[in-house]
């Protein structure tokens, strides 16, 4: 296994939701809609963006209040990360667009070369 990978598996790393132009609740609340967001680890090396594509049967969206700016969400979604099938889980405060998050590692590997 890939030493990052390994490294983000283990416990919880700070993490916030990378939009682009501007980080604001509304851009993140379009990302969701589209049910694709970046989640950038921070305590790595020049930080480990990922996009995430949102599982949104395994995501805990109803905890935030968009509206408002207040509570928490949590943003899970699987995605291929140096040839290694994993998860991402971040919580994320809808004041900060900052929170905690870790990989977990699945059972499938993705090939290094196809064909």
């Amino acid at each position: 296994m890939n030493e990052l990978i390994e490294r983000l598996t283990e416990g919880d790393h700070p993490v916030v939701v990378s939009i682009r132009p501007e980080s604001t609740l509304n851009a993140l609340k379009e990302c969701i809609e589209r049910g694709y967001v970046h989640v950038r680890f921070t305590d790595t090396r020049g930080g480990t963006e990922l996009g995430v594509r949102l599982d949104k049967s395994r995501s805990e969206l109803e905890g935030g209040d968009f509206d408002s700016g207040s509570g928490s969400i949590e943003i899970v979604g699987n995605l291929t990360f140096n040839y290694e099938k994993v998860r991402c889980r971040a919580k994320i405060d809808l004041q900060t667009l900052a929170g905690r998050g870790h990989l977990e590692l699945l059972e499938e590997k993705v090939p290094a070369s196809q064909g």
